[in-house]
């Protein structure tokens, strides 16, 4: 009888342990796709929010993005010769807004820690785009975020988007990297590539 309670305690603990592992592996594994859609399946109160400042951009589309977990909305453009993108959550909320830029733009000493996460965690890995993104939430209001960002000024509250594509040991992979203005590890996740057999223009 006393063996069988140990059996069965023990079979309790490696379910549980079981359990554990699979949800870990399931919170590491966000994926994420972006669809373009047409300007009219764009949500309006997140287009009606950003109409205002997007006076002589070119270039204009609309994109929707899912991961395992959410959905958000983008609208991409140029300006001044700077391409951004500014992101939506589906509540029509502003999350941030990014601009493309390269690695000579990031300031040398938080390029050099972001370099030394990658060599740390990929063998092999290939820088294939970064965005300096302007949280809403670091800033005062919506106009505010998009003066700022206009402006492509470098403050503490920004962050770098990597898109980098690595090899690991389930094989190469895209990921998008998270940093701080310091180049300090944020967060990562896999990201699978843009599904443009989806273009309703």
């Amino acid at each position: 009888m006393k063996s069988s309670v140990l059996d069965m305690m023990k079979y309790s603990v490696i379910t549980f342990l079981a359990l554990v592992f699979c949800c870990s592996l399931s919170a590491q594994a966000k994926y994420e796709r972006e669809f373009r859609i047409k300007k009219s399946q764009f949500p309006q109160a997140s287009l009606e929010l950003a109409e205002p400042f997007l006076d002589g951009v070119r270039k204009l589309r609309f994109y929707k993005e899912i991961d395992s977990s959410r959905q958000r909305f983008q609208i991409k453009f140029k300006r001044d010769k700077l391409k951004y993108s500014v992101e939506f959550n589906d509540e029509a909320v502003l999350e941030d807004i990014e601009l493309g830029i390269t690695e000579v733009d990031i300031p040398e000493v938080s390029f050099q820690a972001m370099e030394a996460y990658l060599k740390d965690h990929f063998s092999k890995y290939k820088i294939r785009k970064i965005q300096q993104q302007y949280p809403r939430t670091a800033f005062s209001s919506t106009e505010e975020t998009f003066r700022i960002a206009y402006q492509n000024l470098i403050l503490p509250e920004i962050r770098y988007e990597f898109i980098v594509h690595a090899k690991t040991p389930d094989g190469s992979m895209d990921f998008e990297i998270l940093f701080d203005a310091d180049g300090k590890f944020l967060k990562q996740r896999k990201s699978l590539p843009p599904n443009y057999d989806h273009v309703l223009y």
